[in-house]
Order: structure tokens, then C-alpha cells, then sequence
């Protein structure tokens, strides 16, 4: 996979925001990621200042094999979680493999029971003040979690979470469509998981293809494949409301979820430049979504939460404060 030409088809076509994470690949693919934003900057293809990167920090990563500290950090708990020592020693690593002075954006891949709130806080804020990153947020946090973040960093004058990265699609609707309600506009998010594992193209409508997601041994071994396998049957479903607005069934599902309001980005992956031009499709589809569209996949997917009566309630409290920001 030459990750230059793919990043470089998904600029050209719009995209500036690439997200990584110290636990993808164990590192391998910040390095990835490293040389070709070095390359596009040394052919002219962009400036670093075009670029929104980002990197998430709690899993840790692992050095290259034969290195030194290759065995020692297998057992070391000081390479994971939310301590001051790991999110600094963490973010240092990152920007080393992908051999930058800075990313536009650090996660809390998880909240850290372990790590008291306001070391937290006081941490990330350590590396906006180092000039390492320029904003911080979470990852899978609750609306609660992230709630605390905020009444710390505003307590103690600093910066506090400014979005979370949840995993949000026509199955996983409830964190962002009603959990989070309480935080709208002042948070922003980058969901993830847009085609649920690959579910939402219709791949698997009629079975596995070979070399795919599913067909991994772990994959088939988890306790939720059979739950996938009857994602499939109702992603089928679709297949008529896509014709109609002449998509594919991926392209109607990245559509509808940057139909949201509350969606800063949607993060999509590709291994090829064929699909990086199928997901680049679903922006014309967005405005093809009209409210009748919505409420019939509604109806077909079944899978809209229903929202609490004091979560209805807030929602409509922050209507007009939504219209005027």
C-alpha cells in the first residue's frame, strides 16, 4: 500500500483531516503516515499547515522489533493509560515516528479510571503550552466524562476537551444522538466506524468475500460475528432507498452520517484509490437527503433511539442556542 498516493487522492478530492492513533499498528502506522506527509511537503503536493493531523494517546505503543526496549515495554505500565508521564512521554513518541514538531490534535483514547481528572487536564494543557499540539479531546468518553473534563479545566483557567471521537452509524446511533445532547455546540466530533466494519457497503449481503474484514480468523472467533452477519441481512435492505438516489449503499451510509448537524468529520479508511474516490461520492449525496429520505431509512433500519423526556427536554432548550452559534 503506497500511502503517499492514497493520502495525496484523498487531498486532492478535499480531505484534510488524517487521524492516527500510538496503538495503530503499534506505531507502525504513525510512521506510515510520517513519510507521507513528509513526502507531499517535500513534492509540493501540500504544506503542513494544509494538514489537520492528529494522534491518540492510552494504549501505548511498541518500539520496532530487535530494537532496544522491545521486550522491557511488552510488561511496562508506564507506556499506557492517561498519567502525566505517558500522555507527554506518549505524544513525544508519536511526533518522533511520524517525525513532526507537532498534530493539530491529541485524544484521550480512554478515559483512565486510574488518573485523577485534573492530572488530566493539567497534562494536555502541558502540551498545548510546549507547542505540541494546538487542541485536545477524548475518545469513547461519556457524556459525563467528558462533562467532569470541563468543569476541571474551567475551574483551574485552562483549555478543556473540544471533541470526542465516537463511533456513530446507522447501528451505533444512541451515544451521539441522544448521550451527547446534553453537549452540543460545545463539543465537536469525529465519528468513526462509518460502515460499521464494512457491513454498511453490503459486502456481506450474500456471504464473506474472501480477504475481507469478516473472513479473518479473530474476526469469525469474536462473540459478536453472528451479530454482524444479521447487520448484513438489514443493511440489504437499503439497497432500494441507494438506487433511488443513485449511490451505493457505503456512499448513502457515510451520506447520512454527515447529514448530522453535530458530525465535525466522519473518519473513513481505504486501502485503495478506488474506494477513496466511492467514499469522496457520498458528498453528493448529503444534500440528496432530504427529511423524507431520513425518516424512510428511519422506518427500514428501525434502529433510531428514542430520546428520554429530560433529553428531549434539553434539546429543545438548545435550539436557539444552536441557531445563533
Amino acid at each position: 500500500m503506497d500511502a503517499h498516493k492514497l493520502m495525496k487522492k484523498a487531498y486532492e478530492g478535499g480531505v484534510n483531516f488524517f487521524d492516527n492513533a500510538e496503538a495503530y499498528g503499534m506505531g507502525a502506522a504513525e510512521l506510515l503516515m510520517g513519510e507521507a506527509v513528509a513526502l507531499g511537503i517535500e513534492r509540493n503536493a501540500w504544506t503542513r499547515e494544509d494538514l489537520v493531523l492528529s494522534t491518540k494517546i492510552f494504549f501505548g505503543s511498541m518500539p520496532p522489533r530487535g530494537s532496544s526496549g522491545y521486550v522491557k515495554s511488552r510488561k511496562s505500565v508506564n507506556r499506557i493509560g492517561l498519567s502525566r508521564k505517558h500522555i507527554i512521554e506518549g505524544t513525544k513518541a508519536s511526533l518522533r515516528r511520524m517525525k513532526l514538531k507537532y498534530v493539530d490534535l491529541v485524544f484521550c483514547h480512554r478515559y483512565d479510571p486510574l488518573c485523577n481528572m485534573e492530572e488530566v487536564v493539567r497534562s494536555f494543557n502541558t502540551l498545548i503550552d510546549m507547542g505540541l499540539c494546538f487542541y485536545w479531546g477524548t475518545s469513547e468518553w461519556t457524556a459525563q466524562q467528558i462533562q467532569e473534563a470541563k468543569g476541571v479545566a474551567e475551574r483551574l483557567g485552562l483549555v478543556g476537551p473540544s471533541f470526542d471521537q465516537p463511533e456513530y452509524n446507522l447501528f451505533a446511533r444512541e451515544k451521539v444522538e441522544v448521550e451527547f445532547a446534553q453537549l452540543y455546540p460545545s463539543i465537536g466530533l469525529t465519528t468513526w466506524s462509518p460502515l460499521a466494519s464494512g457491513v454498511l457497503t453490503g459486502k456481506y449481503s450474500k456471504g464473506v468475500p474472501e480477504g475481507s474484514r469478516l473472513s479473518l480468523k479473530e474476526f469469525k472467533a469474536r462473540p459478536d460475528y453472528k451479530y454482524f452477519m444479521r447487520l448484513a441481512e438489514q443493511t440489504e435492505k437499503l439497497r432500494p432507498v441507494a438506487a433511488k438516489l443513485n449511490c451505493t449503499l457505503g456512499q448513502l451510509a457515510l451520506a447520512w452520517c454527515l447529514a448530522n448537524p453535530n458530525v465535525s468529520t466522519v473518519i473513513g479508511g481505504a486501502s485503495n484509490e478506488k474506494q477513496i474516490e466511492e467514499n469522496l461520492g457520498a458528498l453528493e449525496v448529503v444534500d440528496k437527503l432530504t427529511p423524507e429520505i431520513l425518516k424512510e431509512i428511519d422506518q427500514i433500519m428501525g434502529t433510531k433511539p428514542k430520546l428520554s423526556r429530560s433529553m428531549a427536554q434539553v434539546q429543545y432548550r438548545l435550539r436557539p442556542l444552536r441557531h445563533k452559534l
